[in-house]
């Protein structure tokens, strides 16, 4: 895990900061920032990345999102994640949001077999910055922009690989700067390397002989060192010979040679002129001293660039002997970069089918859980059921017995109860007492009757639960009763 300091900005040390901290690990915390969107999943374009090590399809691409409502209370939503998200071990219905609040626990997927608990578990929390700041997980683009830095670490340029050497007197030209000069003034020099530039009829003309000679040399010498540098790039595409690396060496070695000359000349005419400058009535043993030694270096220079000529030319020769040769060995190369390019092809084909082969077995393990979470929800189903019948068994078995009119064998229908406590239909036992004035069952007299609300509202709302045939049987009694008691 790379440093957390690369996650926040330097206004955020100190204070109380929300996260989600991971179950039993003090380590690959997620900080939620206020204000911003955090996606969790195992794509690319997520501010958490989450892959995997057991099951890489446990986490989807885009699996949930935390954000911040109206009020500034957290909430969390199920982004149709293929395992679901869970909260406080309530799984949450997809693209609804819920609130969280401390304490709350989260988890990402479900459990595999023989494990009790999720791989990616957490706790809502507010924890201290200094705390919090050693436990926190890299976002996924701080992850792609250090990989990517990486990558361009490892590529370098022609220049760097050919050394300091390579670069040649006109290059450094063009690093000194010019600065204006008026009499009186001293001659400001802005670094080793530069020199300052003034009037011509301030200068002494043997410097001005020099520079002028200068220039002639590095036109005479530099336009063949740009063809060694064409001549080296050639020479890369393929390995060369231990003799020409040599003597690309002993090149670059002459090259920066050249340039030390050349900036001790440079510092040798910036020292004459200032020493000019500041001792204009005296001292002409020094300035004449100087003088001298600056022509030691330039002829010291003139010699090594003479030799740099002969080299140079010595190297041109070699080189288009070397690609002469090259040209010959690229027959031979090309067969066996297709051999290689097959081989390459044929592992990248294994590592596909071993990837495709880990994922389905992955998959049959998620499948398994699935279809083990269905056979639960399966059976549950079927034990509530056969509950209900057993109770709708029991009221049909208390309707017929205990409900039931036994002048007419069916359910109360206007009941009314008598003296004796036995109830039966008003119209039943009407019809009953024009023949007899006894209760049917034990043959007491008949004293009173009593309508019984009770029995009647009790029946009507059990019969509401029954069957269709039931219930228009029931209606049809009653129709008929009413138009035998009107008649």
């Amino acid at each position: 895990m790379e440093e957390p300091g690369s996650l926040v900005t330097g206004d955020r040390a100190g204070g109380r900061r929300w996260c989600l901290r991971r179950a039993r690990m003090n380590a690959e915390w997620l900080l939620l920032e206020d204000g911003n969107e955090v996606t969790i999943g195992r794509g690319f374009g997520v501010t958490y990345q989450l892959v995997s090590k057991i099951c890489p399809l446990m986490i989807s691409r885009n699996h949930c999102v935390l954000k911040q409502n109206v009020e500034g209370q957290w909430t969390i939503m199920d982004n149709k994640s293929l395992n679901g998200v869970w909260l406080n071990r309530e799984r949450l219905e997809p693209l609804k949001v819920y609130s969280i609040h401390k304490g709350d626990h989260i988890q990402l997927g479900v459990p595999l077999e023989n494990k009790e608990n999720a791989e990616y578990e957490y706790e809502v929390t507010e924890e201290d910055w200094e705390r919090m700041y050693p436990c926190l997980a890299p976002k996924n683009d701080q992850i792609i922009g250090k990989n990517r830095g990486l990558r361009t670490k490892r590529k370098f340029s022609l220049d760097e690989l050919e050394g300091p050497g390579a670069e040649g007197p006109s290059h450094l030209k063009s690093k000194i700067s010019k600065v204006s000069y008026k009499p009186g003034q001293p001659v400001k020099s802005h670094g080793k390397g530069e020199v300052a530039s003034q009037p011509s009829e301030y200068l002494d003309p043997k410097l001005t002989s020099l520079e002028l000679s200068e220039k002639a040399t590095d036109a005479h010498v530099y336009p063949s060192s740009t063809k060694v540098v064409a001549l080296h790039h050639k020479k890369q595409k393929a390995s060369s010979p231990s003799a020409s690396q040599s003597s690309l060496e002993l090149f670059k070695v002459t090259m920066s040679r050249i340039l030390k000359l050349k900036t001790q000349m440079q510092e040798k005419q910036v020292a004459v002129l200032n020493v000019k400058r500041q001792t204009q009535k005296g001292n002409s043993k020094k300035i004449v001293k100087m003088e001298k030694e600056l022509q030691d270096l330039q002829s010291q220079l003139c010699a090594e660039q003479a030799q740099q000529q002969a080299r140079v030319e010595q190297l041109e020769k070699t080189f288009q002997e070397e690609e002469q040769h090259l040209q010959g060995l690229e027959k031979d190369q090309g067969e066996e970069d297709l051999k290689q390019q097959l081989a390459q092809a044929l592992q990248e084909h294994r590592a596909l089918m071993e990837e495709l082969n880990r994922s389905k077995k992955d998959f049959e393990a998620i499948i398994q859980a699935k279809n083990k979470e269905l056979e639960q929800t399966k059976e549950e189903k079927e034990k509530m059921q056969a509950q209900k019948e057993e109770v709708l068994s029991h009221v049909n078995d208390v309707l017929e017995n205990e409900l039931q009119c036994i002048i007419c064998s069916e359910y109360f229908i206007e009941a009314v109860t008598l003296n004796c406590a036995h109830s039966f239909c008003s119209y039943c036992i009407n019809e009953w007492m024009k023949r007899k004035v006894e209760c049917p069952i034990c043959r007491k007299d008949i004293k009173s009757k009593t309508h019984s609300l009770v029995l009647d509202n009790c029946i009507n709302k059990m019969v509401d639960n029954l069957s269709s045939e039931v219930k228009d049987r029931r209606i049809v009694l009653i129709r008929e009763r009413k138009a035998k008691r009107l008649s």
